[in-house]
C-alpha cells in the first residue's frame, strides 16, 4: 500500500520539452508520469506535428472531432503542461532561455545546431544553468558523417538492419507495426537523463546526452548483432521464427494462430509430453536446444500436424498449465477486451472539461512506494502559459501575447 504523502519519485524535477513527434515526448511524457512538470513548448497555431496526424482525433463533449487532437498525439502527451513560443521571435527565445535557467533538464529534437541561432544551444544554455541536463535526439547524431541528414522512424529501421531481419523468409523487408526506433530512442533518453540528473546532483554539474534513432536501433538489435558480431551471422529474415532457439514461432491451430514459445530443453520435454509422444525428447535429432536449431523443419513440422486441428483457447490453457509458454496472437482490439487490461489497471481514462473521455495506455512499471501518477491530460495547446509563468518564472501579472512572445490557448 503506498502512502499518498509521498513525493512522487521525480516531484521537483522541471523538464522543458522542445521536442516533438515521438522519441522526445515518449521520453518525456515517462519522466512526467513518474512526477517530473514537463513543460511542452510548441509552435503557436499548430503545436506538435502530430496533433495533425490522424483520424482518428478525439471526439469532444459535442460529439464532434476536436482538430488537434489526434490519437497520435494523446498517446506521448499527457501529463504535460503546454505553452506556445515562437522561437524565431527574440522575445519568445528570451522566454524559453528564461524557463530553460530554470530547468533540470531540455529536451530537444532539432536538427543539429538547429537551435544556436535563437541561444538554445546546450552551450548558450550551460552558461546560463550549469546543473542542466540536455538532451538531443536525432537521426544520426551529433557528430559522424551523417550528422546533417534528416532522419525519421522508418529510415533508422531500415538503415540500422532491424528491416533485414524483420518480414517472412524470403519476402520483402518490413518496418515493424509501431515506431521501434523512435520508442526505444524515447526508452533510452529517459534513462540517459535520469543518469545525467544523479550526476547533477552529486557534482553541480550538467551534460549534454547525444542521441541518435540510428545508434539505437543498432543497439536494439541485440542477440543479433551479436550473432553477427560474434559468428560473422547476417541472419536474415526468419518470419517468427527464433534464430537460435526452437520451436519458437507461430502455428496455425483451427480457428487462429497460437505462439508457442521452447526456450530450453526441459520445456522441450513438457511439449512432448502433452503432445502424447514424450519419447520424441530423446530423439537424437531433438533432444538439445543445438540440434533442434539444425533440425529446426522436422520438430516444427511434427507441432504443426498435432496442434492444427485443435481449438486455439483450450490448446493454449492447456500448454500454460503444463509450465510451456504459448499464448493467443491477437489483434488489438482482443487484447484491450481481455480481462488481464482490467486487473493490471492498463487503461486510464481522463475526463475533460468538456466531457470528452481521453483514454490512455497507462505506464507499465508498478513501483511499489512511488508509482506513477496520471494527474494532466494531453494539453491543448498553449493553455497552460499562464500558469507556467507563475510557477517557473514568478510572473504572476497577466501578460501580453506580444510582448511577451507567448501565446495561451487558441481554440
Amino acid at each position: 500500500m503506498t502512502d499518498p504523502a509521498t513525493p512522487a519519485a521525480l516531484s521537483g524535477i522541471r523538464i522543458l520539452d522542445l521536442s516533438r513527434v515521438l522519441a522526445g515526448p515518449w521520453a518525456t511524457q515517462m519522466l512526467a508520469d513518474l512526477g517530473a512538470d514537463v513543460v511542452k513548448v510548441e509552435a503557436p497555431g499548430c503545436g506538435d506535428d502530430t496533433r495533425a496526424w490522424g483520424p482518428p482525433f478525439l471526439i469532444d463533449g459535442a460529439g464532434q472531432e476536436d482538430a488537434g487532437e489526434s490519437a497520435y498525439y494523446l498517446s506521448c502527451n499527457r501529463n504535460k503542461r503546454s505553452i506556445a513560443i515562437d522561437l524565431a521571435d527574440p522575445a519568445g527565445a528570451a522566454i524559453v532561455r528564461d524557463l530553460a535557467a530554470r530547468a533540470d533538464v531540455v529536451v530537444e529534437n532539432f536538427k543539429v545546431g538547429g537551435l544556436a541561432k535563437y541561444g538554445l544551444d546546450f552551450a548558450s544554455l550551460s552558461h546560463l544553468n550549469p546543473k542542466l541536463v540536455y538532451c538531443s535526439i536525432t537521426g544520426f547524431g551529433q557528430t559522424g558523417p551523417y550528422r546533417d541528414r534528416p532522419g525519421y522512424d522508418f529510415v533508422a529501421q531500415g538503415m540500422g538492419g532491424f528491416m533485414s531481419i524483420t518480414g517472412e523468409e524470403g519476402g520483402q523487408p518490413l518496418r515493424a507495426g509501431v515506431a521501434m526506433a523512435d520508442l526505444s530512442t524515447g526508452l533510452y533518453a529517459a534513462v540517459s537523463i535520469l543518469a545525467a540528473l544523479r550526476h547533477a546532483e552529486r557534482t553541480g554539474q550538467g551534460q549534454q546526452i547525444d542521441l541518435a534513432l540510428l545508434d539505437t536501433q543498432v543497439a536494439m538489435l541485440a542477440n543479433q548483432a551479436m550473432n553477427f558480431l560474434v559468428g560473422g551471422i547476417d541472419p536474415g529474415r526468419l518470419g517468427n521464427r527464433h534464430p537460435t532457439v526452437v520451436p519458437y514461432t507461430t502455428f496455425d491451430v483451427a480457428d487462429g494462430t497460437i505462439v508457442i514459445a521452447v526456450g530450453n530443453d526441459r520445456q522441450f520435454r513438457l511439449l512432448c509430453r502433452e503432445m502424447g509422444v514424450p519419447d520424441l525428447a530423446d530423439d537424437p535429432r531433438f533432444v538439445t536446444a543445438r540440434v533442434r536449431q539444425i533440425n529446426r523443419d522436422a520438430i516444427e513440422a511434427i507441432v504443426r500436424d498435432h496442434v492444427r486441428d485443435l481449438h486455439a483457447e483450450p490448446l493454449v490453457e492447456r500448454l500454460v498449465a503444463a509450465g510451456i509458454p504459448a499464448g493467443p496472437v491477437n489483434s488489438i482490439r482482443e487484447i484491450f477486451a481481455d480481462p488481464v487490461i482490467a486487473a493490471r489497471g492498463t487503461v486510464h481514462r481522463f475526463e475533460r472539461e468538456d466531457g470528452a473521455t481521453i483514454p490512455s495506455v497507462a505506464f507499465p512499471g508498478k513501483l511499489s512506494a512511488t508509482p506513477a501518477t496520471f494527474r494532466h491530460r494531453p494539453p491543448r495547446i498553449g493553455e497552460n502559459a499562464v500558469a507556467i509563468l507563475a510557477d517557473w518564472l514568478d510572473l504572476d501579472e497577466p501578460f501580453s501575447n506580444t510582448d511577451r512572445g507567448a501565446q495561451g490557448e487558441t481554440r
